[in-house]
């Protein structure tokens, strides 16, 4: 049964060492029996236009939801925030109705550029790696997924190959062990977050334009 779903990420493939090791590994596997579905969204969605029933099929299928992707500027490559943005639709994966997700996990798999000394208060990122996983971890939070520890290689750029082969293979031992791993024995199920309905923008009706603001009253980001 394949019940795991791996969403790779990467806008340069054919440049990439990490991630087109980790694609020819997890394709190879990914044969009768396995357990994963990869889909490339890059390869997928050239266009950026985005099959959102299509992504909402392949993560109802599923109980464990992987993110595969370089770190850019701090975050997600940008087509993947684009497929978060179309695909966990408010009324689907979160607010009133959206239980789509509950109960399924979520990991992070990233590669970094700087060294794993360059993610500390002393190093020129200033912050340890941690620090940048709150806007997934709540993500996962507001969706009901239990946001598990991620997986993260440092320094892509100039690891030898025998450092991305092991890399690799920690990904499919766990890709083949989970959920049992020691380091989420004693993770405890995600409680959904609450997105009250009254702070979205109200929906105009149906043949109705939305709504104008009004010139003389340009909305601030505060009121937002």
């Amino acid at each position: 049964m394949q019940d795991i779903l791996l969403l790779l990420a990467h806008p340069d493939l054919e440049h990439s060492r990490v991630h087109a090791a980790l694609r020819k590994a997890l394709s190879r596997d990914a044969g009768a029996g396995a357990r994963w579905q990869l889909r490339d969204v890059y390869a997928l969605y050239p266009d950026y236009c985005i099959d959102v029933a299509a992504e909402q099929a392949a993560l109802q299928a599923a109980r464990l939801v992987v993110w595969l992707h370089p770190l850019h500027w701090y975050g997600m490559p940008p087509l993947l925030k684009l497929w978060l943005d179309e695909v966990f639709a408010y009324g689907w994966a979160y607010g009133p109705g959206g239980t789509q997700l509950n109960g399924k996990d979520l990991w992070l798999v990233v590669s970094t550029g700087g060294t794993e000394a360059s993610y500390r208060p002393d190093g020129h990122n200033r912050f340890f790696i941690d620090a940048f996983w709150p806007p997934y971890e709540q993500t996962a939070q507001l969706a009901g997924m239990r946001f598990l520890p991620p997986l993260v290689l440092h320094g892509a750029h100039h690891l030898a190959q025998a450092e991305i082969d092991a890399h690799v293979d920690t990904l499919v031992d766990h890709l083949q062990r989970w959920p049992d791993w020691p380091e989420i024995a004693d993770l405890m199920p995600c409680i959904q977050g609450e997105a009250p309905e009254g702070e979205r923008p109200p929906v105009a009706d149906a043949g109705e334009a939305p709504r104008a603001e009004p010139i003389d009253e340009p909305a601030t980001e505060a009121a937002r």
